[in-house]
C-alpha cells in the first residue's frame, strides 16, 4: 500500500459556520486534525480546500493545502479532486479521507482504518466503535452499523448502516466512524455514481457504495474520536483543550 491522507475542509458549514478556523487552544481547528494526520506517518497529508482562508491556515500550520471547486457536492468529491490534482501519475493507490472537525482524534487509529484493505475483496475500510448507552443508540445524529465480529475478530463486512438502532435483537450495537480508507478505483466508482435512493432516503453517502455492490470492511476501536458539529461541540473541545494545557503547566 501507498496511502496518502486528505482531509477535506470548507467554511460553509450549516450548523458552525467557519468551522475549519474556529480558535482552539489558539490554533484554529484545522490545524489540529492536520497535526495529527502527519503524526500517523502513514503517508503525504494533504488538506482539500475551497476558501483562500482555510489555505492560508493549512500553509501556516506547514500544511499543503490543494483548492477544488467550491460547487462539489460532498467531501468525497473534494477528496477526488485534490487527489487527481496532486498525484495524476496515480501513485498513491490508497486514499485516507480524515474528516476535518476531528480535532481529537488519535493517530493510531488512522493505522487502524487500513487494517480491512488486507483484503482484498474489500473496497472501501472505515471504523466503528461501541454504542455506549441508550441516548448514543437513539440519536439519529449518530450513525449504527450492521455488522458482527467474529470471536476475537477486529475486523467485520458492513452490511448496511443506519441512524436507526441495528439490528433488533439483543447485542452489541456499533457506531460508525466517518473515517474511510479508500482504494482509488473504489473512490473514483464512488464519486463517479449518481446518488442512491437508500443514500437519499437515510442521508448516508455510505449506502451508495453498498447499493453499488462494493464491500466496506470494519475495523473496531474502542470510542469514536469527539466530532465537532455545533456550537456546544466546539465548547466541549476548548473546555478539554484548556484542562490539558493547564496540566501541562
Amino acid at each position: 500500500m501507498n496511502p496518502i491522507v486528505i482531509i477535506p475542509a470548507r467554511m460553509a458549514s450549516s450548523r458552525l459556520p467557519g468551522k475549519p478556523l474556529a480558535d482552539i487552544a489558539g490554533r484554529p481547528m484545522i490545524a489540529h486534525v492536520l497535526e495529527r494526520a502527519l503524526a500517523a506517518g502513514i503517508g503525504p497529508v494533504a488538506v482539500a480546500v475551497c476558501d483562500a482562508a482555510v489555505a492560508e491556515a493549512v500553509k501556516k500550520a506547514g500544511g499543503m493545502p490543494v483548492m477544488t471547486d467550491p460547487d462539489l457536492p460532498s467531501g468525497s468529491d473534494r477528496v477526488w479532486q485534490a487527489l487527481e490534482r496532486i498525484d495524476p501519475a496515480g501513485q498513491h493507490d490508497i486514499v485516507i479521507n480524515l474528516q476535518g472537525d476531528l480535532p481529537e482524534v488519535r493517530p493510531d487509529i488512522l493505522h487502524k482504518v487500513l487494517q480491512p484493505l488486507d483484503d482484498a475483496q474489500v473496497d472501501i475500510a472505515t471504523l466503528v466503535a461501541p454504542v455506549r448507552d441508550a441516548a448514543e443508540a437513539a440519536a439519529e445524529s449518530v450513525v449504527k452499523v450492521a455488522c458482527a465480529f467474529d470471536s476475537g475478530a477486529d475486523i467485520a463486512r458492513a452490511l448496511y448502516f443506519s441512524r436507526m438502532a441495528i439490528p433488533w435483537g439483543p447485542g452489541p450495537l456499533w457506531h460508525h466512524v466517518g473515517i474511510y480508507a479508500y482504494r482509488r478505483p473504489a473512490l473514483q466508482r464512488f464519486v463517479s455514481t449518481p446518488e442512491s435512493p437508500l443514500e437519499q432516503r437515510e442521508r448516508l453517502e455510505q449506502l451508495r457504495a453498498l447499493e453499488t455492490g462494493m464491500r466496506i470492511g470494519c475495523a473496531r476501536i474502542a470510542q469514536a474520536p469527539f466530532g465537532v458539529d455545533t456550537p456546544a461541540d466546539l465548547e466541549r473541545v476548548r473546555a478539554t483543550a484548556r484542562q490539558a494545557t493547564c496540566a501541562l503547566t
